[in-house]
C-alpha cells in the first residue's frame, strides 16, 4: 500500500512498453496507464493491455487503464512540394475548400462545416498556436485572415479555432472504432477528447453501457463555460492544458485548472492534472524547480491524480521521471501547509445518506486519532464519497468486484482490495481488519473506522459508520 493519497497516470509508449519497464513504472509510484489512441496500432495496445494485467496479477493490486481517445483534429491541407512558408505579422493568409495545394498565400481547409461558420473577427491559430491570425474577410469557403504573431506554416499543421462552437462531433468514426476495441479488451476508463458540451459524454456513455467509465478532457472554451454540465454528465474531468493553453489564453489556465479541481471535489468527480508536468524529463534525469512547483501545486490544490505525458511515453528517464512525480507528492503531502489548504476547501455535505455516512467517518477517524478508515463499496460510490471528505487517513476501499476496484483506484486517497461481502456484523469485521493487515500498514494501535450499508451487497445502502 502506497504511503501516498495523490495518484500517478504515467502515459506508455515506446519509453516504456516493454513489460519490464512497466513494472519499474509501477513500483517507482505509477498507479494507472494510460494509452495514448492517437498513436499506435491494435497489436500495440492489446500487448499494452495484456502486459498491465501481468503486471497486476505480480503485484496483486488493482491497476488502472485508460483508453485516451484521438478525438476530432482539424489539420490544413498539403502545401506545394511540402514546402514550409513563413508568415509575418501583417501578412494575409487565405484559408478555403480548394483542393490544390497551398502556398505562401493560401491553403486548403478541408472541413468545408467549418468554414461555413467562419465569420469576421474569429481568431484562427496554426501550429499549436505559434502562427495566430483573425478572420477579416469571407466570400463563401474563401476566408482570409490577417496574421498578427508570425511562424512557420506546413502541410498537415494542426488549426485551432479559440471561442468558436465548432459544428464537428468530439467521438470521430475512429474513435468509435478504438472505443469498441478498448471495451472488448477491458480499458477501465475512456477519456473523450475535445469536449465542448455534455452531450458528447453522454453520447460515449450510451456506447460503453457501463463497461468503462468516461472522462471528459477540458480543452477548449467552450467546455469551460459548459463545466458544470459536462461535470454533471462525466464519471471524471481532465484538466488537458496543451490544447487548453493553446485554446485560452495561457495566463488563464491556472485559474482554470483551480476552479476545476474545486469544482469536481464538490461533486464528487475524480480530476486530473496533465500535460507538461516534468516535461524537460524527456530530455534530461533532473525536473526544473518549475516544474517541481508544478506537481506540488497540483497536489496542495487536491487533484486526484496527476498525469505524466511524453516524460514516461517516449522521454530518456522514464522510471525516474515517475520516481520524481511520487517524491514531490510524499513530500508534499507531509507539510502542514497541505493538510491546511486541503482542509481550508472543506466541501459541503449533500443532503443524501451515503454523504452524511461519509462526512461523519472522516471526523469521527480525526476525533478518535484512527489512522486507517475502510469502506465496503459495491460499486465505488461510497469509495468515492470518502475521497471526497479528502481525510488525512490511509483510505481502504474493499469491494467485491475487480472492476471496481480498478475503476476507483483513481481516485484520491483510495486504496482499493477485492474482498467479498461480508455476511454478518462479525464477519464485517473480520474483514476490515483483514483489509488492514493486508494493506501491510505499520502496527495500527489506534482505532478503525469503517462504513458499510445493511443489507450487506446492496449497492447505494451505506448507511452505518463502526469503530473497532
Amino acid at each position: 500500500m502506497r504511503d501516498r493519497h495523490a495518484k500517478i497516470l504515467a502515459t506508455i509508449g515506446p519509453a516504456s512498453s516493454s513489460f519490464e519497464m512497466l513494472d519499474k513504472l509501477f513500483i517507482a509510484g505509477a498507479d494507472a496507464f494510460r494509452l495514448n489512441f492517437s498513436h499506435g496500432d491494435y497489436a500495440t495496445h492489446k500487448t499494452n493491455i495484456e502486459n498491465i494485467r501481468k503486471l497486476e496479477e505480480k503485484h496483486g493490486k488493482p491497476i488502472t487503464i485508460l483508453q485516451d481517445l484521438q478525438g476530432p483534429k482539424i489539420r490544413l491541407g498539403a502545401f506545394k512540394d511540402q514546402a514550409k512558408h513563413d508568415l509575418e505579422e501583417g501578412d494575409f493568409f487565405v484559408i478555403d475548400d480548394n483542393p490544390e495545394e497551398g502556398d505562401k498565400n493560401r491553403c486548403n481547409l478541408p472541413h468545408p462545416e467549418i468554414l461555413d461558420i467562419l465569420t469576421k473577427g474569429d481568431k484562427v491559430y496554426i501550429n499549436d498556436g505559434i502562427v495566430r491570425m483573425n478572420v477579416v474577410e469571407k466570400q463563401g469557403r474563401k476566408v482570409t485572415c490577417k496574421v498578427y504573431e508570425g511562424g512557420t506554416v506546413s502541410s498537415r499543421k494542426g488549426v485551432n479555432l479559440p471561442g468558436v462552437d465548432l459544428p464537428i462531433s468530439s467521438v470521430t468514426e475512429k474513435d468509435w472504432q478504438d472505443l469498441e476495441f478498448g471495451l472488448e479488451n477491458g480499458v477501465d476508463w475512456v477519456a473523450v477528447s475535445f469536449v465542448q458540451k455534455e452531450q458528447d459524454i453522454l453520447d460515449v456513455k450510451a456506447k460503453v453501457d457501463g463497461k468503462a467509465a468516461v472522462l471528459a478532457k477540458i480543452e477548449m472554451p467552450n467546455a469551460v463555460k459548459r463545466i458544470e454540465n459536462i461535470i454533471d454528465a462525466s464519471d471524471a474531468i481532465m484538466v488537458a492544458r496543451g490544447d487548453l493553453g493553446v485554446e485560452c489564453p495561457i495566463e488563464d489556465v491556472p485559474s482554470i485548472q483551480k476552479k476545476i479541481i474545486r469544482k469536481c471535489r464538490q461533486e464528487g468527480k475524480p480530476v486530473i492534472v496533465a500535460t507538461q508536468m516534468l516535461e524537460s524529463m524527456i530530455e534530461n534525469a533532473s525536473p526544473t524547480r518549475a516544474e517541481v512547483s508544478d506537481v506540488a501545486n497540483a497536489t496542495f490544490e487536491g487533484a486526484d491524480a496527476l498525469m505524466l505525458s511524453a516524460e514516461s511515453a517516449a522521454g530518456k528517464f522514464p522510471e525516474k521521471a515517475v520516481q520524481t512525480m511520487h517524491n514531490v507528492i510524499c513530500r508534499v503531502e507531509k507539510s502542514s501547509a497541505w493538510y491546511d489548504l486541503i482542509h481550508a476547501r472543506e466541501v459541503s455535505t449533500m443532503p443524501n445518506t451515503g454523504d452524511a455516512i461519509t462526512h461523519a467517518a472522516a471526523e469521527t477517524a480525526y476525533a478518535l486519532k484512527a489512522k486507517v478508515i475502510v469502506t465496503f463499496t459495491e460499486y465505488g460510490s461510497t469509495a468515492l464519497r470518502m475521497s471526497r471528505q479528502r481525510p488525512r487517513r490511509h483510505i481502504i476501499a474493499v469491494t467485491p468486484h475487480l472492476h471496481t476496484a480498478r475503476r476507483i483506484n483513481l481516485a484520491w486517497g483510495l486504496n482499493c482490495q477485492i474482498k467479498p461481502n461480508p455476511t454478518s456484523q462479525e464477519s464485517l469485521s473480520d474483514l476490515a481488519l483483514s483489509a488492514v493487515k493486508d494493506a501491510k500498514l505499520e502496527q495500527v494501535d489506534a482505532p478503525i473506522v469503517l462504513t458499510a450499508g445493511l443489507p450487506f451487497g446492496v449497492a447505494g445502502t451505506t448507511n452505518m459508520i463502526r469503530v473497532i
